[in-house]
């Protein structure tokens, strides 16, 4: 019960995270240029998240994707859009957060 709402809610822990970095996941940022430029992860990938199903070509749907955005709201929406077509995603949440919780 307890796992079903946190997929609802977008909620992933550190160590699945970490486990997906450990698969070489790409860390897409759904952000809009300018607030990626503002501050980012480093070696992520900006794609804003209205440009993202035009753009899926730039992705490898063989590593696993982990979204990024400023408050988390944008990059579930990328996540289930990434899913919906096949690719293994985790909703990161807040940038800002998630860079603390990878290693």
């Amino acid at each position: 019960m307890i796992t079903a709402l946190k997929k609802f809610f977008g909620i992933v822990s550190t160590k699945d995270l970490n486990d997906f970095k450990s698969q070489g996941a790409i860390i897409l940022d759904v952000r809009t240029p300018s607030e990626f430029k503002q501050g980012n992860i480093t070696g992520s990938m900006n794609i804003p998240v209205d440009q993202l199903m035009s753009s899926l070509k730039k992705l490898n749907q063989q590593k696993p994707i982990i979204t990024c955005c400023a408050s988390g709201m944008r990059s579930g929406r990328a996540a289930d859009l990434l899913r919906a077509k096949g690719f293994q995603v985790l909703n990161g949440g807040s940038w800002g957060s998630l860079q603390y919780k990878l290693k």
